[in-house]
């Protein structure tokens, strides 16, 4: 691992164990213009891990969730010679009602390609990590992703109902082409997992950068497959939510894509 991703990891690793935990299930929580909830440990992480990075990386730009649309897309189209892109604590309707299952989630894009991801699960003291073309960790050992597809219409899905179409939450409830189906609420613990083998095929609708670009990294490096509705990849260096169908077996991908229409893109 490098030397430079365990400095950032442990930036990470501190701030929440010292913002995050102590906070959890004891703040009051409000709404963001479109309906998502806010709590002051978003806030307090995020400032804390950008004043942090903005110190050790002076000339890289911050793009944090809790930033206006506004700041998140100046900090994207300037000038820069990388961007880090922060989601202080996804899954903070589970943080707030005192669900145990949120993390921090940080990447590196450099030259329109993420070449670094974090994600770390204070409450299980989980951190997955992954550095471009160099392999996934968690907590320090490689991820060794076994790749065996589950029996047919047995595995587990973990997929995220309410940004998919009512045509095909009916088909999905219908048909069931799994055995049993989970959704945490943690884009970026879902991507994580499912690179862990602790689930077996993934959908969701529609996921934001930050949410997204960090776990994808660990996934991907893990040796995942993944794609957009479109079947393109689902990181294309935009701020514009992505889709995401993925598996971390590639029969278990096709077959998946397959199902739900999608071609997947040509090896």
């Amino acid at each position: 691992m490098h030397p430079e991703l365990v400095r950032i990891k442990t930036l990470v690793i501190e701030a929440a164990r010292e913002e995050l935990l102590p906070r959890f299930n004891k703040v009051s929580h409000s709404f963001k213009l479109d309906g998502s909830v806010i709590t002051e440990a978003d806030l307090i992480m995020q400032a804390r891990l950008q004043k942090a990075l903005k110190q050790a990386y002076p000339s890289y730009a911050f793009l944090g969730e809790e930033m206006t649309k506004s700041e998140q897309h100046q900090q994207f189209v300037l000038p820069q010679t990388g961007l880090w892109c922060l989601d202080p604590l996804d899954g903070t309707s589970n943080f707030s009602l005192g669900i145990p299952c949120f993390s921090v989630s940080l990447a590196l894009i450099v030259n329109a390609e993420i070449v670094m991801g974090i994600v770390y699960d204070p409450m299980r003291d989980e951190c997955f990590c992954a550095q471009r073309g160099a392999g996934a960790w968690l907590n320090d050992e490689p991820i060794q992703s076994f790749h065996h597809a589950a029996p047919e219409n047995a595995g587990i899905a973990i997929v995220d109902y309410k940004r998919l179409s009512p045509e095909l939450c009916h088909r999905l409830i219908d048909e069931q082409p799994y055995k049993s189906q989970r959704s945490f609420g943690s884009v970026a613990l879902d991507w994580c997992w499912l690179a862990a083998g602790r689930g077996h095929i993934y959908l969701h609708g529609s996921q934001n950068l930050w949410d997204y670009a960090a776990g994808l990294l660990v996934f991907m490096e893990a040796g995942g497959f993944a794609q957009t509705f479109e079947a393109e990849a689902v990181f294309n260096n935009s701020l514009a939510p992505r889709s995401a169908i993925a598996a971390l077996d590639e029969g278990l991908y096709q077959k998946w894509s397959a199902w739900l229409g999608v071609k997947p893109p040509a090896k």
